[in-house]
């Protein structure tokens, strides 16, 4: 009987690694890093494909050629794409992936694409999203339809490709080419869900009947989001903790009702860090690389170059909180800003890179000036600096009143930055108290106050005066894995269901 079973469990095992050398995916995303980039979804369109890629699946990506999309690029087909007021033409290019030899399609379509921005300009989004998006999502059924690419699933990620799991079920229901085609949903960041004034219903080309409660109508708006959530075979978030969370009236935006239908259909997915780019020992941007073993020597060469770089005096005894992010409301910017002034008092320093809300800018611009030597600010984006004070840094705040999956938390913990997190979403999935449990790798805060923020981070500073604690929670974090190997495990097993559940 076990022998019997083992045969069964090992053929079981040989159909799913020839389904996974067989599958093919069409991975949709509106911005893929290095390419183009506004934000974590860019990052995950660049890295999990390639994850995929490894395991044995046939990944192909398809983004917007965007005006800084500079690429050797094939023209492989001409698109005419018939809208109810005109017809878009366009072109279907190909290229290779920066870094890799996963195919990309590239779709061109200059009216829409080569602009400026990504989605706005001056902080004003662009009033013709809708038909950019929407024409954007047939290209890519396009590519299928005209056998530019066979796929069992097509993988769409956020509202600007939420319309090609919507087009599957609709325009292309009856495209043969199509027919076998299966879809997945992620959603990065469940606040964004591209919404448009139902006047703008006509431009994607569905028949009146898809703007209903179980289609694209929300309290009278089209709402692709919705959509996407609605009429795709599966959806999957960016962590297990935010799937949950999503389903709530606090987290779920207006759209929990619709998820908690969809749940026996919802699956969380932890985002994974790309190693190649964010670790210490590779990371060709620091003045000297370091490991789990020289990390006591090399790290505070690096915090002494950090606090160069932003006017700091080097002061090696003092602990040095990081902070990479948007400065906004919903990443907590505002709790850290009320509680920097008490806890430099304590001690500490600070150094702040980022660009967001104009009041918030100006907060921390106003700490710069009352606090020189004790907190370094820059109101920009740079890539470099980004992976200075992840290394340079003792610890790095991420206070988010919520968090799909975070990143630069498992950034922070392979380069021995202890994060102080909110317990919400992918922080809640990474980051252990080092008070609560004996794996802890950081220090977690759970009220959305400034003065839970605070204590954590007086219990750092606390912390921090006995270096032997200090650099062993330093290397127990650095042993942490969040690679995207394992993400790419669960993502697999989910095509594999969705496709088995399709037969």
């Amino acid at each position: 009987m076990h022998k019997r079973k083992k045969q069964l469990n090992q053929k079981r095992r040989k159909q799913e690694d020839k389904t996974e050398s067989t599958m093919k995916v069409l991975f949709l995303a509106s911005e893929v890093a290095p390419l183009a980039k506004t934000g974590g979804l860019a990052d995950v369109a660049g890295s999990l494909p390639q994850a995929i890629q490894k395991k044995g699946v046939d990944v192909s990506l398809c983004m917007p050629k965007y005006k800084d999309v500079d690429l050797e690029a094939v023209p492989i087909d001409t698109l005419e794409i018939v809208f109810p007021k005109a017809t878009y033409k366009g072109r279907i290019l190909k290229a290779t992936l920066p870094g890799s030899d996963i195919p990309l399609f590239l779709i061109e379509q200059d009216e829409f694409f080569l602009r400026d921005g990504l989605y706005n300009e001056a902080g004003k989004d662009y009033p013709d999203n809708l038909l950019r998006y929407c024409f954007f999502c047939r290209a890519c059924l396009e590519i299928i339809k005209r056998k530019h690419y066979s796929a069992d699933i097509i993988h769409a990620n956020d509202w600007q490709t939420a319309m090609a799991p919507v087009y599957l079920r609709s325009l292309y229901a009856d495209t043969e080419e199509l027919s076998h085609v299966r879809s997945l949903f992620t959603i990065h960041n469940l606040a964004y869900q591209g919404a448009f004034e139902v006047g703008k219903f006509p431009m994607t080309g569905l028949d009146w009947k898809f703007f209903r409660l179980d289609g694209l109508e929300y309290y009278n708006r089209v709402n692709l989001m919705k959509g996407g959530i609605l009429l795709s075979d599966h959806v999957s978030t960016v962590s297990p903790n935010y799937a949950d969370e999503i389903q709530t009236p606090e987290f779920g935006c207006g759209l929990d009702g619709i998820l908690r239908m969809k749940s026996e259909h919802l699956t969380g997915v932890l985002n994974g860090a790309d190693y190649s780019q964010w670790s210490p020992d590779n990371d060709k941007s620091l003045p000297v690389n370091y490991d789990i073993n020289t990390v006591e020597t090399n790290k505070p060469i690096c915090k002494k170059a950090l606090l160069k770089e932003f006017g700091l005096p080097p002061d090696s005894d003092k602990p040095l909180f990081g902070v990479v992010t948007r400065l906004a409301s919903q990443k907590g910017l505002d709790l850290l800003a009320e509680a920097i002034p008490k806890l430099i008092k304590r001690g500490a320093q600070f150094v702040i890179l980022g660009t967001g809300e104009p009041h918030l800018e100006d907060a921390y611009r106003a700490l710069n000036t009352i606090h020189p030597n004790a907190c370094g600010v820059k109101i920009t984006y740079n890539e470099r600096l980004s992976h200075l004070i992840q290394a340079g840094s003792d610890l790095f705040i991420v206070p988010s009143r919520y968090e799909p999956c975070g990143l630069t938390q498992m950034y922070a913990l392979r380069f021995g930055s202890i994060p102080i997190v909110r317990h919400t979403g992918g922080l809640a999935d990474t980051i252990k108290d080092v008070n609560s449990y004996p794996d802890g790798n950081g220090f977690v805060f759970y009220d959305p106050s400034s003065i839970a923020l605070q204590e954590a981070c007086i219990r750092a500073l606390t912390l921090y005066q006995n270096q032997h604690v200090w650099w062993s929670i330093v290397k127990r974090a650095m042993k942490q894995d969040f690679s995207w190997e394992n993400s790419a495990h669960e993502y697999i097993k989910l095509y594999l269901k969705i496709v088995s559940a399709s037969k």
